[in-house]
């Protein structure tokens, strides 16, 4: 993957995003463009890593190309103009292409062609043009204002090894992370949490024999509807979260400079959760279970057995264990989501899995939301119980400094 990463020159934009509606303007055009730059990012085939952190390029450039022209919020200091009669559509449109142009330019084919059959939707004139011209500006100046993220900071992970010994030889994903420049934290190991369990734990036994016990590839302890909920989550890429922010944004009564600036939130928030969780990772380097459990008999501890040909359900991705990243995310997804809901009414969270075949699943309520996903990761064998918490809680913490800094009411207006 770290090739793949190097091909994609991605750069990021600090701004500022608050909420407020627009007169005249389709807010589907936000959710619409949101599920097409995501099929570019699986297409593209670059990982979950990459994936959002060019989701939160993307995301950005739209918010500040709609909100340059309806003026709602205050500049984020891009210096972005635009005359009121700038069509939003093209607006996004052209956002949306300049930058997946510029960061995943292998995608160039598809990328062009998604764009040109949604300008052939727009009247020609004025306003379309002004449109492009401002989405292009916009996404060219969220690149530039991102300019010192190390994000393609060389990878030079170094396998544990004695001189002549063969150890696996896939490198692990996002060794670089740590290294990058956040978009709100102050810096990578903010919200770094205590260490794992020490082995001589009852928290250590406990997770240890739960998840040998469930996550096995060929548990009779766990159920099927356990093992659904497992395939379920094993989709990693942006699409599965995006979904659950599509939800809101087509609630009734929504336009698109509050959807704008919800997407561009929550991907902001979420490459943030994605940089904190690799750097705890990488600090604590801590076993994944298949390497524990097939080493039981050298922890310490007597209440945990070795189990010499023990399987996950899932194939481990290749990264630390602790904290559960996953986890991180549905933390951020659901406190935000929760404080852009507020005092209204709660919608029906759905969305669905690629890697489940295309399966929809939906939730009446952002706990249990958040509870499935850390739930899923102990079903599929990848993570220990106290790790999905621990993974849970920073992304509650990353989420509520996004609300802090960005979700606070509109000083030019009622919000919603």
């Amino acid at each position: 993957m770290g090739r793949t990463w190097k091909r994609a020159h991605l750069l990021f934009v600090s701004a500022v995003f608050v909420v407020l509606a627009c007169p005249g303007a389709n807010a589907d055009v936000i959710t619409e463009w949101n599920a097409r730059s995501g099929r570019i990012l699986v297409g593209a085939n670059i990982g979950p890593g990459l994936a959002n952190c060019v989701r939160a390029v993307v995301q950005t450039a739209v918010y500040e190309a709609v909100n340059a022209i309806t003026k709602r919020y205050p500049e984020s200091g891009l210096g972005l103009k635009a005359s009121r009669t700038a069509s939003i559509e093209a607006a996004v449109a052209a956002a949306n292409r300049a930058v997946l142009a510029r960061l995943v330019p292998f995608q160039k084919h598809a990328i062009d062609s998604m764009y040109q059959a949604a300008l052939a939707s727009l009247a020609d004139g004025q306003a379309k043009t002004e449109g492009i011209a401002l989405g292009e500006e916009a996404a060219a100046a969220v690149i530039a204002n991102r300019a010192e993220d190390h994000w393609a900071a060389p990878e030079c992970y170094r396998p544990f090894t004695a001189p002549g010994v063969y150890v696996p030889t896939v490198i692990p994903m996002a060794t670089e992370f740590p290294k990058r420049k956040p978009w709100f934290m102050t810096s990578t190991e903010q919200f770094r949490p205590g260490p794992p369990p020490v082995f001589t734990s009852e928290i250590w036994a406990r997770d240890y024999n739960e998840i040998q016990a469930l996550g096995r590839k060929n548990s009779i302890r766990r159920s099927p509807a356990q093992t659904e909920i497992a395939l379920f989550w094993e989709e990693t890429m942006p699409p599965i979260y995006d979904g659950l922010i599509a939800s809101v944004a087509e609630m009734p009564g929504r336009e698109v400079t509050e959807n704008a600036r919800m997407f561009a939130v929550v991907a902001q928030a979420g490459d943030d959760a994605i940089i904190a969780v690799m750097e705890a990772k990488y600090h604590y380097n801590f076993w994944r279970p298949i390497t524990a459990i097939r080493n039981g008999d050298i922890d310490g501890n007597n209440t945990t057995e070795r189990d010499s040909d023990w399987t996950p359900l899932i194939s481990t991705p290749m990264h630390p264990e602790y904290p559960c990243a996953h986890c991180i995310m549905s933390g951020v997804v659901g406190t935000i989501i929760e404080a852009e809901i507020g005092n209204g009414p709660m919608p029906v969270l759905s969305t669905t899995s690629a890697a489940a075949g295309g399966a929809r699943r939906t939730w009446n309520s952002i706990k249990d939301f958040m509870q499935e996903v850390a739930n899923a990761r102990v079903y599929d064998g990848v993570h220990f119980r106290n790790s999905t918490a621990v993974g849970t809680e920073m992304g509650k913490q990353i989420g509520a400094l996004a609300v802090a800094r960005y979700l606070q009411p509109n000083p030019r207006g009622s919000d919603r």
